[in-house]
């Protein structure tokens, strides 16, 4: 057997390293319009900043313990995994910049230019000039570091540019930094007079302002090259009884930004004797991640990058589809009383949740609300209506996730607003985040309470509902919502294990179940009987669950995965995963939908999930899983599943190879599963009679 074969599992860091990798192909793909290129370019870059944050941060902990962590990682150790990944890190590194290149050189072609400090001309001086004064000036942090005592933080959320000085009397050295500001865009558009359009990075707008910055030194030379530290983004909660949750976190976010560096990048041009002043003062050794880069670091900002009013270099955007049969003009609650309905986003409006929320918070037979948030858009619509509801005497319930990584301070500050309002909140469960995604709402109706309510695969944010595919089931099923409450009384009293007769809760039965119904397939396969699994996830990581897959696999269980990111399940080895295939689709939206179908001899299920298989989703956080029971729901969920699966533009192979091998189209039309989707929802909705036509 092939030597990477002697191992039943792909490393989950190699893993999402090869994910990332896809990102990089979308801005490498020159199908894509150019300017989606450097905004996947950006993406690229933000999930690697992300990356050494928190997974890279981990593994090199672990590494500087001694131990090697096989046990955990596959059969790797961490020492040779901190290795490896920094190795696989400087060939994308370098791969990205090769694009970056590329990408502009084809701007150029469409008369759009990215220029440095060398390109100015007399007229774009004079622009530069005064926005150098009015807007950078004011903004700009310089540190002059030879004589402080104590070396300042660099935050790894920032750029810097390390400033060597070269003085005019006995060439003494000097060295600064100058923090980029992010107040101020990135890109600034200069003015044009022609069809050219210039746009110059602000990194260069300050390089050509050197001399004015420091004009107070005789040098007789100055450079600058850029630098970036990331560090290690781990929260160390402070166990003092006496301090709320808000300040314990509060404390632990500020803390952040001192963590221990994970990774350092510099402009390979640098002079040598400034970088390693730089690695010296700021404490960075060999162990650390020390990786050579371009002239611009921070790519991420490329995700923001001007669209210059070029709409034909960007891809055309397709309006929100409205729910057949769900109005946003009348009540929701009327028509959700009657049957379950399913809002698929960004395909089909996120308006509908926040229109369902709306009209909570003004219904008068409205008595309660109950929701769980754990990401939340800037100036939420979801809080303004929490707020709303509280102001027209709901009693309202949140449970704020206020460790949702990188939405910390976020959560804090939407915590603070919602108790001045006086809306009841919860801080979680000590050991556990909350990652589920519901809600419910008790109405009276003839002296009765019902319930209303909806569960979702993804977080409850306008923003992202713009770009991540996530489907969310509205509901009026009370025994459904009477699981919700118990999930409720779980976060008041958390010592308490409920049952639950309809929903899949983690930490308690998600593992046990799914295993369940794995086994329930095998059993149907061994006796002859037609089965099937198809899953649809962000990640695959558990060795446990990937065992029981290998299990149904050798009994002969046809298994077709769609996972978007790290899959430590290797598919399509004999003996062991022969009936596994496995695809990740990776295009204009980011595929977040949890969808698991299970054939049951012609009786298939079909549940949503707010839960991925790993091992945190499955014992280390609550989340919920929810059966459909609506027949047209199921049979849409399972048209979605197919579709993604009949994929072959931006479907790539999950294999040992890690080498995201497109899947070939074998003469087959373009079937582009995105595009096909929202067609299908086209479809749909064309195929409603309106009511005046009915009459």
């Amino acid at each position: 057997m092939n030597k990477v074969l002697e191992y039943k599992y792909i490393d989950r860091e190699k893993s999402w390293l090869a994910f990332n990798a896809r990102v990089l192909q979308e801005a490498g793909d020159h199908s894509v319009p150019l300017l989606d290129r450097l905004r996947f370019l950006g993406i690229f870059s933000n999930n690697l900043d992300e990356f050494f944050r928190v997974r890279f941060a981990a593994i090199r902990r672990l590494s500087l313990t001694g131990i090697s962590g096989e046990k955990y990682l596959g059969g790797i150790s961490a020492q040779q995994l901190v290795k490896d990944i920094t190795e696989i890190v400087i060939q994308q590194q370098s791969e990205s910049l090769r694009i970056l290149n590329i990408i502009e050189n084809e701007l150029e072609t469409k008369n759009i230019f990215i220029i440095t400090e060398s390109d100015i001309t007399i007229e774009q001086e004079i622009f530069l000039k005064d926005f150098f004064i009015q807007k950078v000036s004011p903004e700009l942090v310089t540190i002059i570091l030879n004589d402080l005592a104590e070396f300042p933080v660099l935050k790894d959320t920032s750029g810097y540019l390390a400033i060597k000085l070269v003085m005019n009397k006995n060439s003494e050295v000097r060295y600064a930094v100058i923090e980029i500001p992010k107040m101020i865009n990135r890109f600034v558009v200069l003015p044009s007079n022609n069809e050219k359009q210039y746009v110059i990075l602000l990194d260069d707008v300050i390089r050509h302002n050197l001399s004015n910055i420091f004009n107070i030194f005789d040098y007789k030379s100055v450079s600058a090259h850029m630098i970036k530290i990331t560090r290690d983004a781990q929260l160390d909660i402070d166990s003092d009884l006496s301090k709320s949750m808000i300040e314990k976190i509060s404390l632990s976010v500020k803390d952040r930004r001192i963590g221990e560096p994970v990774r350092f990048i510099y402009d390979q041009l640098i002079e040598e004797d400034t970088l390693n002043f730089f690695l010296d003062k700021m404490k960075i050794v060999s162990t650390d991640s020390i990786i050579p880069g371009g002239r611009y670091h921070n790519r991420r900002d490329y995700m923001n990058f001007p669209n210059l009013g070029r709409y034909d270099l960007l891809y055309q955007t397709n309006d929100p589809l409205p729910i057949p049969g769900l109005s946003l003009e009348g009540s929701m609650l009327e028509k959700i009383s009657e049957k379950d309905y399913l809002l698929n986003a960004p395909y089909q409006s996120f308006s509908y949740l926040t229109k369902f929320l709306r009209e909570a918070a003004l219904d008068p037979k409205v008595i309660s609300i109950k929701i769980t948030l754990y990401r939340l858009a800037k100036n939420s619509q979801i809080i303004s209506s929490l707020i709303n509801a509280a102001k027209n005497g709901k009693k309202v319930t949140v449970q704020i996730e206020l460790q949702a990584r990188f939405d910390e301070a976020s959560n804090i500050s939407y915590a603070e607003q919602m108790q001045l309002e006086g809306i009841e909140l919860i801080f979680g469960i000590k050991g556990l985040k909350v990652h589920s995604k519901i809600c419910v709402i008790e109405r009276m109706e003839n002296d009765k309470i019902k319930r209303y309510g909806f569960i979702s695969t993804g977080n409850f944010n306008e923003s992202t509902a713009k770009v991540y595919t996530d489907v969310t089931l509205f509901t009026s099923h009370q025994q459904i919502l009477k699981d919700i409450m118990r999930i409720f009384e779980f976060f008041d009293i958390n010592y308490r294990v409920h049952r639950y007769k309809h929903l899949i809760v983690s930490p308690h039965y998600t593992r046990t179940r799914f295993v369940k119904l794995i086994d329930r397939e095998i059993t149907h396969a061994l006796a002859g009987r037609k089965t099937h699994i198809k899953l649809k996830m962000n990640s695959l990581s558990d060795f446990a669950m990937i065992d029981k897959l290998y299990e149904a696999s050798k009994a002969g269980v046809k298994i077709q995965l769609e996972i978007r990111g790290i899959c430590s399940l290797i598919p399509g080895i004999p003996g062991m995963s022969d009936n596994i295939e496995a695809i990740s689709i990776v295009d204009n939206y980011l595929e977040h939908s949890r969808i698991y179908i299970f054939g049951n001899a012609g009786q298939t299920e079909v549940y949503i999930s707010s839960a991925d298989f790993m091992t945190r989703n499955l014992d280390g956080r609550v989340e919920v899983t929810c059966p459909i029971y609506d027949q047209g729901i199921k049979n849409e969920l399972i048209d979605n599943f197919d579709i993604g699966w009949k994929g072959n533009v931006k479907a790539r192979f999950h294999s040992y190879k890690l080498d995201n091998k497109y899947r070939t189209r074998n003469h087959n039309p373009i079937f582009r599963a995105q595009f096909e989707t929202y067609k299908y929802y086209q479809k749909k909705q064309e195929e409603v009679v309106p009511d005046k036509e009915k009459v």
